[in-house]
């Protein structure tokens, strides 16, 4: 049934990576997916390959990649149109590889790398329009000769990780070879005089293979397209010379040899961009390695390279990123190496430094300086324009004078006024000249041609013949300038309407009228409105019209207004002079009702056509259950709704619409607490427009209001609940894909696998897959029809993977999301940053946004006593004068001094002792003399107040 009304036929592709497909529990549905092109069931826990694969008769790709096969099941035989097949990472043996796999005529693409075959496949020479081929991670002891002579197009060979002790001499044969991996096999012996045979390649990759200068491969500088060569971990003395001839390499890995030096012929590397030669016995670099302008990363850790082993004109290594020279001999570094200006990394661990250059400071683009294991090391300071706190930018304070002045209490500086310009009185006559001589044709030219003529006129006494009077041209009024827009109803009506003489009726629906058929006239429904047309002829035998239009008492507002609308516009189109009558249910006119003589007009309960508003029903809610877990990183999993779920070690969110409950159990932490707390009033405020009410239900305070919705009280205490110890898998986001005439659904990649809401596209929809929700974000410029794709594919894949009965499918649109689906992805409206010491009560009392109870609780400081002037300082007399003045009113004193980050008070033995190193405070208490006013001073001289004053 899924398959006749659904869209599985009509999915090209699906991604079915990390799901659970061990013990049998493979979909069925996948049989209905008649039109898969490609099918990925990478880490599923298959141990064979499902039977319901053999009906994918279109299938081109399969990847089968870490699973737990033992062999290739026959029915993949059958697949005609396989092109890809890679079971990396199983358990394959030669036995489990059948011969007629690679009588496929389309296969090009065989991975059967990370298994455990002894040999190569039997039958595998078959397989002519073979173009990758992977069998490396192995035990293949040796590859049959016959194997290259028929697959003539290999383009990508990897038969590293295997116990090949020789190349059989066919590979010379791989004309179009471009990719050649054999690392980490023992060919000792092995002389590889094939290599320069193949003049194709752009990698070779010989790690680990024994290579030394007397068995190196003789003719390497034939392969002139050769991009990446790696030669670590041999044992090469110095780099062969037939390696300096290939001016193509812009990979080359030396690192793990015993090289000694590097020859000055290296400037033949002019597009090297990877140089490593790293765990050497290198002394020096060659000067000529300052001419790889292209070189962006250099490795030569663990070396023997001092000061004056670097070339002092490294600078020039403009596109230079990476500098890595750990574990050497170095004291100094060359200046030039800070010349780099898009270096990012610098490693120079595990040396002797002693300094570096102060242009150190100048590298503006460095992401990381790794100076470890330098205990003699001392860093140079940082020049005083780059210290942290140097200009105004640092502080954002406003440093300009009348801003400085206005914080001191002084008066702004007075503007100083601008001296008006004299004005040149001949500069006119200047430009006047200036244009004549110039001989301009422009319109400026006819103007000052035209004033000339009538100065010429007035100098010769002429007078300008009066004009004659003519009468002002009079405004026209408001309704008269108004134009009829030129208006096409003919997407609205029929061209032949009105036409023919009779009745035409039109019902509205969704805005728009439609014809109606002729036994349905006269019958109407309540809920709807009708336009009637009655055409005729008249005394002059001309076609004449009337239009009426008919509204139900049960109708809509939108069903009225478009009546009456499109009735106006029937008569435009006629360019009829009839008036437009309205019409109500049980209020007809008797002209209106003479129309339909013949049966009567009759009353229909309801409504035949659909409103074009929107209606909104209020949405029946479903009650959920979210339990809050973790330490790190916030997880909420949706669980059954029974009494068994709740566990004394978490918080529980019971999400029941009005009501939104925070059960707390017994041992659950503070943390937990407060994250459950935020997360339900995020759930309330974005969600709900603050309608819910939020309860915090503590472990053993419920009541039974609360039971009710688990469908009763427990008969046993909560304590730990086996739905905690089910391990759900990790969330897989798919994105969906819409082409013509299929669907397909890949997995997206999300590195270091956490979701961040910048994988989102607002072009397109995505389904994430929790496995307890599913959940479908619609970017707000998708297609309608991928919109459309997704939800039904969302809930058909839904329905053919296994899932828990309580699991949902939810609908999020851009902007709209729900809490529990931003708590899925890091960072995104995040409630951890948060201070997890507050409690609930407290979260409810001062709010939930921290910035707002920051602002409001930060001190204003005034700066203003900083900028003032500062004081001249006074003489020992006036000092000594001052102190024994300000004593006689001390009324006490505390003192305190810092320890740490705090103020402690000071021991009274202490007291007059002060420490260059420590920072004291001295709290004084004064009493001062009241400031009263001149007449109640004059009353009150003898009795003078005294207030108290604290400084």
């Amino acid at each position: 049934m899924m398959a006749e009304t659904g869209v599985l036929p009509f999915v090209r592709g699906i991604d079915f990576t990390r799901n659970n497909f061990s013990d049998g529990n493979f979909p069925y549905h996948v049989t209905d997916m008649v039109g898969l092109r490609w099918l990925r069931l990478n880490k599923t826990g298959l141990d064979i390959i499902p039977f319901e694969l053999s009906n994918l008769k279109k299938l081109e790709s399969l990847s089968l990649v870490r699973n737990n096969l033992r062999d290739i099941h026959p029915d993949v035989c059958q697949l005609s149109n396989l092109r890809f097949l890679n079971c990396r990472d199983n358990k394959l043996k030669n036995a489990g590889v059948p011969q007629e796999l690679f009588h496929l005529d389309d296969l090009s693409v065989v991975d059967l790398s990370h298994n455990q075959l002894r040999e190569v496949p039997a039958g595998l020479e078959q397989a002519k329009n073979l173009l990758v081929l992977n069998l490396s991670h192995n035990m293949i002891e040796a590859i049959p000769n016959q194997l290259f002579i028929n697959l003539t197009d290999l383009m990508y060979v990897d038969v590293s990780n295997n116990q090949l002790d020789t190349l059989p001499p066919q590979i010379r044969r791989l004309s179009n070879l471009q990719t050649l991996l054999l690392n980490n096999n023992p060919l000792l012996h092995a002389q590889i005089r094939q290599l320069p045979s193949l003049v194709t390649p752009e990698t070779l990759h010989m790690r680990g293979t024994a290579r030394t200068v007397s068995n190196f491969p003789a003719g390497v500088e034939s392969l002139v397209n050769l991009k990446d060569l790696d030669l670590s971990y041999n044992e090469l003395v110095r780099v062969p010379e037939a390696l300096y001839k290939l001016s193509s390499l812009v990979r080359f890995n030396l690192c793990s040899n015993e090289i000694m030096e590097l020859s000055t012929l290296m400037d033949t590397w002019e597009q090297l961009e990877y140089l490593n030669v790293s765990r050497n016995k290198l002394t020096e670099l060659p000067a000529s390695l300052c001419k790889l302008t292209s070189l962006r990363k250099i490795y030569v850790n663990t070396n023997q390279i001092d000061f004056s082993g670097i070339p002092a004109g490294i600078g020039k290594l403009s596109n230079l990123e990476v500098f890595s020279a750990s574990t050497n001999n170095l004291e100094m570094i060359p200046e030039g190496v800070c010349r780099c200006g898009k270096l990012k990394k610098l490693i120079l661990n595990g040396n002797r430094l002693i300094t570096l250059p102060d242009a150190i400071h100048c590298l503006t683009d460095l992401e990381l300086l790794d100076i470890r294991d330098n205990p003699e090391l001392v860093m140079p300071p940082k020049p005083p324009e780059l210290m942290r706190g140097a200009g105004a930018e640092f502080y954002h304070i406003d440093f300009s004078l009348s801003h400085q002045l206005q914080l001191a209490g002084a008066a702004p500086p007075v503007p100083t006024e601008e001296v008006p310009r004299k004005k040149d009185a001949h500069a006119r006559l200047r430009r006047l000249r200036k244009i004549r001589d110039s001989g301009e044709t422009g319109e400026s030219a006819k103007v000052l041609k035209g004033m000339q003529q009538v100065a010429k006129d007035k100098a010769k006494g002429l007078t300008p013949q009066k004009e004659e009077k003519t009468e002002p041209v009079k405004a026209k009024r408001w309704d008269e300038a108004l134009e009829r827009p030129n208006l096409d109803y003919s997407e609205i009506f029929d061209e032949d309407v009105g036409q023919v003489p009779g009745l035409c009726c039109w019902e509205i629906e969704n805005f728009l009228p439609n014809p109606i058929d002729e036994v349905l006239i006269g019958k109407f429904y309540e809920a709807d409105c009708y336009i009637v047309l009655k055409t005729y002829i008249d005394d002059t035998g001309s076609l004449n019209w009337m239009i009426w239009y008919w509204i139900g008492k049960c109708s809509s507002l939108d069903k009225k207004a478009c009546s009456a609308i499109h009735a106006v516009n029937l008569r435009n189109l006629l360019g009829a002079e009839c008036r437009t009558c309205r019409e109500e249910q049980d209020d007809e006119s008797e002209e209106f009702l003479d129309l339909f003589v013949e049966n009567g007009v009759s009353y229909i309960a309801g409504g035949r056509t659909t409103s074009g508003f929107y209606t909104v029903d209020e949405a029946v809610h479903t009650i959920h259950l979210y339990r809050i877990s973790g330490q790190q990183t916030l997880s909420t999993d949706a669980c059954p709704l029974i009494v068994q779920s709740l566990d004394y070690r978490y918080v529980f969110i019971l999400d029941a619409g009005k009501n939104i409950y925070i059960w707390t159990g017994k041992k659950s932490t503070l943390m937990l607490r407060s994250k459950a707390r935020l997360i339900a009033e995020k759930m309330n405020k974005n969600e709900r427009k603050s309608t819910s009410e939020i309860l915090t239900v503590p472990q053993g305070g419920e009541e039974a209001e609360f039971w009710q919705l688990f469908g009763g009280a427990p008969d046993f205490d909560i304590k730990e609940s086996p739905q905690t110890s089910i391990e759900y898998p990790r969330p897989v986001l798919y994105k969906v894909g819409l082409g013509m005439g299929y669907l397909e659904l890949p997995q997206v990649d999300v590195p270091q696998h956490v979701l961040v809401n910048t994988l989102l596209e607002t072009k397109g929809v995505y389904i994430l897959d929790c496995y307890t929700d599913v959940f479908i974000w619609i970017g707000r410029k998708s297609t309608r029809l991928v919109r459309a794709a997704a939800m039904k594919l969302a809930q058909e894949i839904h329905a053919v993977l296994k899932r828990p009965d309580y699991a949902m499918v939810t609908r999020c649109l851009e902007g709209t999301e729900p809490q529990i689906f931003k708590i899925k992805f890091k960072g995104w409206d995040d409630v951890i940053p948060v201070d997890f010491t507050r409690t609930s009560e407290s979260v409810q009392r001062r709010g939930v946004d921290i910035k707002a109870i920051f602002e409001r609780d930060r001190i204003k400081t005034d700066l203003s006593a900083l900028f003032m002037p500062r004081q001249p300082a006074m003489t020992a007399d006036e000092a000594e004068q001052l102190m024994l003045e300000w004593n006689e009113d001390l009324d006490g004193m505390e003192n305190f001094v810092l320890e740490g980050k705090k103020f402690v008070r000071l021991p009274p033995d202490e007291l007059g002792h002060f420490y260059t190193e420590e920072c004291y405070v001295f709290l004084c208490r004064y009493w001062v003399p009241a400031e009263l006013p001149e007449e109640e001073a004059a009353e009150k001289q003898e009795a003078a107040g005294y207030d108290r004053f604290t400084i």
